[in-house]
C-alpha cells in the first residue's frame, strides 16, 4: 500500500482511498454519465465488470470496490440496466441490489426490499463462495429492522466466506448497538468476541476503533456538560488501551495492507486528536498524506476542513 510520502500533500477527499484502478473509473464513469453518449450503457458495464474481475480473488477488495460504486452510483440507473441485461452475472446483481440499498438509506424507505432480497440471493446461488450478496443482505436486515436470530444467519453466511469482512463488522457493530436493535452490553460482547480472534493487521481489525468513536459521538450529541468533558472518555482504560495498541503499529509501512487501510487510518488520527494525542497522530496524518476519508471527519462540518484543521494540531508539516 503506497500511501507514504516525503511530501506533504493537499488534503482531498479521495473515495476510493488508495484504490488506483477504482480512482481512475469513478472519472471514466462520471464522464461517462455526464456526455450520455450512445452505448454510454455497454461502456458502463464494461468498465466496471473488467474492475469486478481483477478482484474476484481478493474478497476484502471486491467488498470495498463494490461499497464504494455503490455508494457513487446511487442515484444512476446503470446499475440496474446492467442487472437486467445480464441476469445471470453475479456482479451486476450485487452492485445493483447495493445500490438500491444505498439509496434507501439515503431516502430512509426502500423502493423494493423484496426485489433487493432476490437479487442478492440469485447472486448467492450464482457465485456461491462470494460474500458480498450477503454483506448486502446484511445491511438490508439491518435497514428493515430484523430479529437477531435472522440478521446473526446472514452474518454467519459472511463469515463463512470471509472471516474479517471489514464491511460486515462494522455493519453488525452498528445493528447491535442501543440505536439499532442491541444494548451496550451487546456490542461490548460482540467487541470481546472480536478482540480474541481477530489479527491486529485484519481488514476488521478498525471495529473496536470504530466502537469506541461511536460512543464518543454519542457523548457530544447529548450536548451540555458531559458534550464538554466528551474528551475524557477517550482516558478510560478501554478506549486508552485502543488506541495504545493501534497508534504504534497502523501506521508502520506495510503493516495494514488491507483495501480501506487509509480510511481506518483517518479513523485513528480523529481518535488521538479528539484523545488529544496530538504527537502520535504526527505520525498517522503523514502516513495519511492528505487522503481524507469522509467519516468520521463529517461529523464535525466539512471533512476535509476537519481534518485539515486536525492535521495541523498535530504538528504535521511543521
Amino acid at each position: 500500500m503506497a500511501f507514504l510520502s516525503s511530501r506533504r500533500r493537499r488534503a482531498r477527499l479521495v473515495l476510493e482511498v488508495d484504490d488506483a484502478a477504482l480512482g481512475r473509473l469513478l472519472k471514466s464513469l462520471q464522464a461517462t454519465t455526464s456526455t450520455g453518449t450512445i452505448g454510454a450503457t455497454d461502456l458502463f458495464m464494461g468498465q466496471i465488470s473488467r474492475l469486478l474481475d481483477q478482484s474476484k480473488a481478493d474478497w476484502d477488495r471486491r467488498t470495498h470496490q463494490l461499497s464504494v460504486l455503490a455508494c457513487c452510483l446511487s442515484e444512476s440507473h446503470g446499475p440496474r440496466g446492467w442487472a437486467a441485461r445480464e441476469p445471470r452475472n453475479a456482479s451486476a446483481l450485487v452492485l445493483s441490489a447495493w445500490v438500491q440499498l444505498e439509496r434507501g438509506r439515503a431516502r430512509g424507505r426502500l423502493e423494493d426490499a423484496a426485489g433487493i432480497a432476490e437479487s442478492c440471493l440469485r447472486a448467492a446461488d450464482l457465485a456461491p463462495e462470494d460474500p458480498t450478496p450477503w454483506v448486502v443482505l446484511l445491511g438490508l436486515s439491518r435497514l428493515e429492522r430484523r430479529s437477531q436470530r435472522e440478521v446473526f444467519g446472514v452474518w454467519n453466511e459472511v463469515l463463512a466466506r470471509d472471516r474479517w469482512n471489514r464491511e460486515a463488522h462494522l455493519s453488525m457493530l452498528r445493528y447491535l448497538g442501543p440505536e439499532e436493535m442491541g444494548s451496550r452490553v451487546q456490542v461490548l460482547d460482540f467487541l470481546d468476541a472480536v478482540r480474541a480472534s481477530t489479527p491486529a493487521n485484519a481488514p476488521c481489525a478498525a471495529t473496536e476503533l470504530t466502537a469506541h468513536v461511536l460512543q464518543y459521538h454519542s457523548v457530544l450529541t447529548r450536548g451540555g456538560v458531559e458534550a464538554l468533558m466528551a474528551r475524557h472518555r477517550w482516558s478510560h482504560a478501554s478506549a486508552a488501551q485502543t488506541l495504545d495498541r493501534t497508534a504504534h503499529t497502523w501506521a508502520r509501512p506495510g503493516f495494514l495492507h488491507h483495501a480501506a487501510a487509509l480510511a481506518d487510518l483517518n479513523l485513528l488520527a480523529y481518535a488521538l486528536i479528539a484523545a488529544d494525542r496530538r504527537s502520535e497522530a504526527r505520525p498517522v496524518f503523514e502516513a495519511i498524506n492528505g487522503t481524507v476519508a469522509a467519516w468520521p471527519w463529517s461529523v464535525g462540518g466539512d471533512p476535509v476542513s476537519e481534518f485539515e484543521e486536525a492535521r495541523i494540531r498535530s504538528g504535521t508539516g511543521e
